[in-house]
């Protein structure tokens, strides 16, 4: 299992490891319960290099991206992003992943697990197009900042990010390295800081000595939940259709063809899918991904990612899960195994 540019520098602070997609980096600091609570009131920081950066280049790469995924490319001002899906001819769900207009280039970011499929994808659809793709995660990776105080933890390291869109990069200087600062499209304030992998080290320490609390996987994985992310492989399947993953936000209906645009197409004009990804509050531990969810004894759904929360003296949990909404009748009580649950807006409230 390949490790994280971070590694070294994660171990030196005292990090527990473990795998988070595909990749071996920090699974805790010693509390995950405190690092959670700074992601959801104070300032996290955690590693992204499970994350890759593919790069597109040539004069053709503006419209074939956009041929090739759901969301609209060609139209995207330069160093601004948009959230996507790759599928296939049958219009299902390949991977997904940001793409952002970088000016010479074109930048993929997806994990780093989809990353040598979404290569082989695009090279098969690289016909007679001036169109090159380099996979850089070796040379560029990430660290993430995410909670409400995050903008005051760069402050204090001079930098001003209060005027970023959200998927708008800007390019600056973090003490002597250059960085590119990222607002993401997160529910929670959340930036990416993308560096060279020889300077992530100095740009984790800077972070750390201005108040970012070091954070693992496992919080950042229950605050993905919570903030309703889907993640591919888990919430997203490669049989899903996009519009059964309530991602809204990775479609285009104006754009030009595509790649799996009949079937969306179909869908759209159908006005509804059989399926939809979901929010349940269970009353009770965590259920295992995978577990039925049943109204009066039938199945209508299935968990997909699951995490739980000490709340008011009980256990709450919070499961994104795969549901035929319109065999729920009004009213209706949910099981999830002996548990009662509730449907629930994305992202979740908690108080």
């Amino acid at each position: 299992m390949p490790k994280t540019p971070l590694y070294e520098t994660l171990g030196a602070q005292g990090a527990r490891f473990g795998e988070y997609a595909g990749v071996e980096t920090a699974a805790n600091f010693g509390d995950p319960s405190a690092e959670l609570e700074a992601l959801r009131h104070g300032a996290g920081a955690y590693d992204l290099g499970w994350r890759a950066k593919l790069l597109g280049s040539g004069e053709d790469r503006v419209r074939w991206f956009n041929g090739m995924v759901t969301n609209n490319i060609k139209d995207l001002s330069q160093d601004h992003g948009a959230y996507t899906f790759l599928l296939n001819a049958q219009g299902q769900i390949q991977a997904d992943m940001y793409v952002y207009n970088r000016g010479d280039y074109v930048l993929v970011d997806t994990d780093l697990s989809q990353a040598v499929r979404v290569r082989e994808i695009f090279e098969k659809y690289i016909i007679m197009d001036d169109v090159a793709i380099e996979d850089a995660s070796d040379k560029l990776s990430a660290i993430g900042l995410q909670g409400p105080k995050s903008a005051e933890v760069l402050q204090h390291l001079g930098l001003d990010v209060s005027g970023l869109a959200p998927l708008q990069v800007v390019d600056t200087k973090l003490g002597e390295g250059g960085v590119s600062i990222v607002r993401a499209d997160s529910p929670q304030p959340t930036l990416e800081i993308w560096a060279s992998t020889p300077n992530l080290p100095t740009v984790w320490s800077s972070l750390i000595a201005a108040g970012a609390k070091p954070v693992g996987s496992e919080a950042y994985e229950k605050m993905r939940i919570l903030n309703g992310r889907p993640r591919y492989g888990l919430d997203i399947g490669e049989r899903d259709l996009p519009q059964e993953t309530a991602q809204d936000r990775a479609l285009n209906f104006r754009k030009g063809c595509y790649v799996g645009q009949e079937i969306v197409e179909r869908i759209h004009s159908r006005g509804k899918v059989h399926r939809s990804l979901a929010g349940l509050v269970i009353a009770g531990p965590a259920p295992s991904p995978g577990s039925p969810v049943e109204v009066s004894g039938k199945q209508i759904g299935e968990v997909r990612s699951v995490t739980s929360l000490p709340l008011n003296g009980s256990t709450r949990s919070f499961a994104l899960a795969s549901l035929r909404r319109d065999a729920i009748p009004a009213g209706a009580t949910l099981q999830v195994g002996p548990s009662p649950a509730t449907l629930s807006e994305l992202p979740f409230r908690i108080e």
